[in-house]
């Protein structure tokens, strides 16, 4: 049927592995210390391994919701002409920075101004926005519905 938007789950799902995996490297190996500072956590107390389940959970499903909003959006934006003229990296790469430009940037930095948070947290979580969300738009831009 013309004008049915159509989302690939298969992609979806990779998006979120994708997602998870990108966030555990982002938050634990590479800035986790940093972060793990700058949020004002004890560096010395280990959190329960109930509390990591929990916080895993609830990452897979924010990155569920993410991928798949990402996915309807995109496929809405293909009625747009001269959109699938565009090359998938075209299109994902301008789906995922204009969501984080438009979305998280403008969250991360009310973080900063509202809540205090420091400008060095601002860029590990914005940074992370920013590749994360370049990453499932490509992965949805490839994989088409």
């Amino acid at each position: 049927m013309e004008g049915s938007i159509h989302i690939n789950f298969t992609a979806i799902l990779i998006a979120v592995a994708a997602n998870f995996i990108l966030g555990s490297i982002w938050y634990m190996p590479l800035f986790g210390k940093i972060w793990g500072r700058e949020m004002g956590y004890d560096m010395n107390e280990k959190p329960k391994s109930s509390e990591m389940m929990k916080g895993m959970v609830f990452m897979v499903i924010g990155n569920f919701l993410t991928a798949w909003v990402l996915a309807h959006n995109m496929a809405a934006w293909t009625f747009v002409p001269e959109t699938k003229a565009m090359s998938p990296l075209a299109n994902g790469m301008m789906a995922g920075i204009f969501t984080w430009l438009g979305f998280y940037f403008p969250l991360d930095l009310s973080n900063v101004v509202w809540e205090r948070k420091s400008w060095k947290l601002f860029f590990i979580n914005t940074g992370y926005h920013l590749i994360s969300m370049i990453v499932v738009s490509l992965i949805i831009s490839h994989m088409p519905g």
